[in-house]
């Protein structure tokens, strides 16, 4: 890196930073403006709201690098249309007041060939830069590094810069990528909005970023597409969600809504625990024949003819018509409340042609009168009858004859029985509900009518999923693409799946390539040959994860008196940059928080997100997707013995670490660990 170089890049960037204030100016001033250009009151609200976001984000950008690289293209014919250009890249594009590019979106067709671009296929780039930036705010450059590819100069991961930017601490919230992907992440970022895909990714291997910068490229590629049914991102729990909720923001996307799944399907959370046993049952893919069954049921044949007063006279259709008419709608095989209209319709039609017959035109007002007539109303009532999910599942779990009817050759006598209610509910509307029975319940008004949908839909750790979970996020993508995101090691559900393909399917897209992600970048190599001892008791079709990261720290420590040693953990753990976690099995979750606080150190407990505390004490069960520079795993053995697929837990709590990693036990460690000692 010359003198001279650095003294030219340090001019564009000024030149760059004024650019950003010329456009942040400018946003301000459409923000003003904006209400004396729309067209009415509901154009000119959403052209503000877009506006004031637009200069929210803007205000923002000065906080972090206005780009991170740079191309050089030669004059070959492999350059194409970039022949002697060259580009910044960054998280967004910037432009002068004369409307000349200064930096291009990292997501623009020619922004591929940063991240792609090899000395074996160079794309036409004959040169790459990559930038290094201070941490403190405002920031500033502090040097590049480049990449002559015309050369034979290709630095991969072990560029120094690129390597910085792996390993910086892990504070606050999941950060984008932009700087970092890899060409193989770029590849699955890129992949076309009618394209849905799985990628299979071990700890640290950057699967969530890439779900997630999908959604940005997918916004950014196909805004008129996804404007009208959007990007829904599903995250496994609230706290997962927390932490990755900067990372679209930070990427200029922020009409993404990101839910759990439980969410999604109800807007009231579950007030309902079910038994281990019952849940496995609701969440099998057979209670989708039981609710089908029991929905269908309701159809029945009419209870005599249709007798409709017009006038001096009456308009009739025969109990054998209309039988007619049923079977037929029925034989149709659509959604149960699409039925009930269609029946109606039918019925009307007959109707029509009858007063059509005596040489009459009835209009639409008529139409629209006859069928809400009381009689067509009542036959309706009597053979297509109105259904209400809550009232269904109600009348289903508290009565033995008719959940014996439903799930008759399906589910087993003892399998009906683990899932009745031994108190049911006075009505439907005092009833409480579990998780398992939000998907029921979903299951139930999809088998009535279509959900809204979503144009993509990402879902993240989606080997946890049940097969009802699955077919409720098939039903909002029938028309849409999915990016499924998960690592089958880390399966930690009764009903994890055992490989994908059998998962692709209850999601409703069969033919979804699974791609896999074996390289980590974020989990030192130390600690995922540690984790990696477990893969043989896991039972789970996953490769193994190798890391780039040679540095890192792995202690593992027997410790008589667990409080102190996690006190003592925790001091050391203190006296390095980056984020804090103590995850332990609920039990013990009491008494280490008690410890540290006792020893002055203050601390977050799960749900709490206080900056200005660096230690979290957190339940292995909700340290999934989270990460953390210094993780201090207590008592594995608690963990593995804490549910039925504890061994898959404690996987997912040992590669929760980025930089180090203590183990403190005061039992004999697992097994398949034992030997490391």
């Amino acid at each position: 890196m010359s003198v001279s170089d650095f003294a030219d890049e340090l001019v564009f960037l000024a030149r760059a930073r004024a650019a950003l204030a010329w456009m942040l100016d400018h946003a301000r001033m459409r923000v003003a403006t904006g209400d004396q250009v729309a067209g009415d009151r509901y154009t000119a609200e959403t052209l503000g709201r877009m506006l004031k976001s637009y200069a929210k984000e803007l205000a923002e950008e000065p906080d972090s690098p206005l780009y991170f690289g740079r191309l050089r293209f030669g004059d070959g014919p492999d350059a194409g249309e970039h022949r002697d250009q060259s580009y910044y890249i960054g998280r967004r594009r910037i432009t002068d007041a004369a409307g000349e590019p200064l930096v291009i979106d990292w997501r623009a067709p020619v922004s591929a060939r940063f991240y792609r671009a090899s000395a074996r296929d160079r794309q036409g780039v004959t040169a790459r830069r990559r930038f290094g930036w201070s941490s403190h705010h405002p920031v500033q450059l502090t040097g590049f590094e480049d990449e002559r590819l015309d050369q034979g100069e290709e630095l991969g991961t072990a560029s120094r810069l690129l390597t910085a930017e792996i390993e910086r601490p892990r504070v606050g919230p999941m950060r984008d990528i932009v700087a970092t992907i890899q060409p193989e992440q770029d590849e699955l970022v890129r992949a076309d909005l009618d394209r849905s895909l799985c990628v299979q990714g071990g700890p640290g291997t950057g699967k969530t970023a890439v779900g997630l910068h999908r959604a940005a490229y997918l916004l950014y590629q196909h805004r008129r597409r996804l404007s009208r049914n959007g990007v829904l991102v599903v995250g496994p729990n609230p706290a997962f969600l927390r932490y990755i909720s900067a990372v679209l923001p930070a990427l200029g996307e922020v009409d993404v809504r990101q839910q759990t799944l439980d969410e999604v399907l109800r807007e009231s959370p579950a007030r309902a625990t079910d038994t281990d046993e019952a849940a496995r049952v609701k969440h099998d893919a057979r209670m989708a024949a039981v609710l089908r069954r029991a929905v269908y049921a309701h159809v029945a044949e009419p209870g005599g003819p249709i007798a409709v007063p017009v006038d001096a006279y009456r308009l009739r259709i025969g109990a054998v018509a209309l039988a007619r008419q049923v079977a037929e709608v029925r034989a149709a095989d659509v959604p149960y409340g699409v039925g009930r209209e269609r029946l109606r319709a039918r019925i009307v039609a007959l109707l029509q042609r009858q007063l059509e017959a005596r040489g009459e035109s009835p209009g639409r007002a008529w139409l629209e009168k006859i069928g809400r007539a009381a009689a067509v109303t009542a036959a309706l009532d009597q053979a297509w009858p109105k259904i209400r999910p809550e009232e269904l599942l109600t009348t289903l779990l508290s009565d033995p004859d008719t959940l014996a009817s439903a799930a008759d050759g399906i589910l087993t006598d003892g399998e009906q029985k683990v899932i009745a209610w031994e108190r049911p509910p006075r009505t439907f509307k005092t009833a409480k509900w579990s998780v398992a029975d939000h998907a029921l319940l979903d299951e139930i008004a999809g088998l009535i009518d279509h959900p809204t949908g979503y144009r993509h839909i990402v879902v993240d750790e989606a080997q946890d999923l049940s097969p009802m979970q699955c077919r409720a996020l098939a039903r909002r993508s029938a028309h849409g693409s999915l990016t499924v995101l998960g690592d089958l090691a880390q399966g930690t559900t009764p009903w994890a799946a055992a490989d994908w393909p059998a998962q692709l399917a209850h999601l409703g897209k069969p033919d979804a390539p699974v791609e896999a992600l074996t390289l980590g970048f974020r989990v030192p190599a130390a600690v995922l040959a540690l984790a990696n001892r477990l893969l043989p008791g896991l039972h789970a079709a996953a490769p193994a994860t190798r890391s780039v990261r040679t540095d890192g720290a792995l202690r593992i420590r027997p410790a008589p008196d667990l409080g102190a040693a996690t006190v003592a953990a925790v001091g050391g753990a203190l006296g390095h940059e980056g984020s804090i976690a103590v995850i332990a099995a609920d039990p013990l979750l009491a008494d280490l928080t008690v410890a540290l606080r006792r020893a002055g150190v203050s601390v977050n407990l799960a749900g709490e997100d206080e900056p200005d505390r660096r230690v979290t004490v957190l339940p292995a069960g909700l340290a999934k997707g989270l990460e953390f520079d210094h993780v201090i795993v207590v008592e594995p053995d608690d963990i593995v013995r804490a549910e039925p697929r504890g061994l898959n837990r404690l996987y997912v709590v040992l590669t929760r670490a980025v930089s180090r990693l203590d183990v403190l036990h005061s039992r004999p460690l697992p097994a398949l660990l034992a030997a490391v000692e």
